[in-house]
């Protein structure tokens, strides 16, 4: 079976931009793209109160979505293998057996109908740790390239795929790849100055932490340059910081500490809601 990128489209602008995305990131991987739309169920289309015409002209309008989204891809990269599909039923169950097998799943940060709120409402969050692939959520102006690579992680077995879907990414890309390791200061009371050496340990921990973690991937991937970063500041403003200079952006979907429970906790969703380019969720 061809390996293939997966991606939902709606026919909205944002739409597109995750069609236009996925074509390059195919291209990238030397993989066929699939492009997918899914025709949900209206509340009118039932025996008694469905208009006279209403199936064909939806059936028209998902025909014409589809056919924008592939002439999208062609006038982009005319040599792609494309495979377009319109399916019936629900957004998040339909994405979650079109994840079955990709290489990753691409989807728009706004959308129409089905997808709208497809960011920030129940459509990504029900594919986000539901599914094997990795899923990009493409938002923020991402063209033209800057050449760099953020992941956020943690130290933790669950961060380590992040890790290796980043640097992998930034061969793919011949990108840099920052490394960011964020800590926060532990609540104190009265008299913290006296605190001073044990935040200075907890600094010291966490480097080395950050540097164990780096370390194997260094290795493996030497062609890479690696700026690693250890900074004392909440996860999510650090990595969506560091997004205003990146193309991609890449978080797990566990983690420990302040970074856990990242994709379905506080600091993913600050990061899938200020990042300024598209965000890759990496399963563990």
């Amino acid at each position: 079976m061809t390996a293939q990128v997966v991606v939902g489209t709606d026919g909205s602008a944002h739409g597109e931009g995750a069609v236009a995305w996925a074509a390059d990131d195919a291209v990238r991987r030397g993989c066929a793209l699939r492009i997918v739309y899914v025709c949900e169920p209206w509340t009118y289309d039932i025996p008694l109160q469905t208009p006279p015409g209403f199936r064909d002209s939806v059936a028209e309008h998902c025909r014409g979505v589809l056919e924008s989204a592939v002439a999208v891809v062609r006038g982009r990269t005319p040599h792609l293998e494309v495979e377009s599909v319109l399916r019936e039923g629900r957004v998040t169950e339909i994405l979650r057996r079109e994840a079955e097998g990709a290489e990753q799943i691409v989807v728009g940060s706004r959308g129409l109908g089905g997808f709208t709120g497809l960011l920030l409402g129940s459509v990504s969050l029900s594919l986000a740790g539901h599914v094997a692939a990795p899923i990009v959520i493409v938002r923020g102006a991402w063209e033209p390239a800057r050449g760099q690579v953020v992941v956020g992680f943690d130290g933790s077995a669950h961060s380590t795929a992040a890790l290796g879907y980043a640097f992998a990414e930034a061969v793919r890309r011949g990108a840099r790849l920052r490394a960011i390791h964020a800590w926060q200061v532990p609540v104190m009371g009265p008299g913290a100055i006296a605190y001073a050496p044990l935040v200075e340990d907890i600094f010291a921990g966490a480097r080395s932490i950050a540097a164990g973690a780096l370390t194997p991937w260094r290795e493996r991937y030497p062609l890479v340059e690696v700026e690693q970063t250890v900074v004392c500041r909440h996860p999510a403003a650090a990595i969506c910081e560091a997004s205003a200079a990146a193309d991609l952006v890449v978080v797990g979907t566990r983690g420990m500490g302040r970074f856990g429970s990242a994709l379905l906790g506080s600091i993913s969703h600050g990061v899938l809601h200020h990042a300024h380019c598209p965000v890759a969720v990496v399963g563990s």
